[in-house]
């Protein structure tokens, strides 16, 4: 696995510049833009090798991974209002609070997300 792998690299269309936006989330953020997806990506591999190649010049240390395995799981702390509030709405649905919780933030992540899971 080479260097760069550890780090995730997004390539998203950008309806506002009609182009591919291309970012390393948590380290570099947005760095390169193109009309090519498959070239933007390609940027970005490049970006990422140079930028460690700078870390360790310079005798920094490199930041965490964020291309890693997710457990699916983690804590929310919400306040008591507000989880009172889900609840509640969980209930009148008929969901587990979790059930409730997924759905929700799938709807909130893609509007067009329309699935019974």
């Amino acid at each position: 696995m080479k260097e760069r792998d550890k780090y995730l690299k997004l390539v998203e269309w950008s309806e506002e510049d009609k182009c591919y936006i291309g970012s390393i989330p948590g380290w570099i953020g947005q760095c390169c833009h193109g009309a090519e997806e498959e070239k933007v990506y390609h940027e970005l591999c490049q970006i990422v090798d140079e930028w460690i190649e700078i870390y360790k010049n310079e005798g920094l240390p490199l930041p965490s991974p964020t291309n890693k395995k997710y457990s699916g799981k983690f804590q929310l702390r919400l306040g008591s209002e507000l989880h009172k509030v889900i609840s509640l709405k969980a209930m009148q649905t008929g969901d587990s609070l979790n059930n409730f919780c997924v759905k929700m933030l799938k709807q909130s992540l893609t509007p067009n997300h329309h699935s019974k899971n």
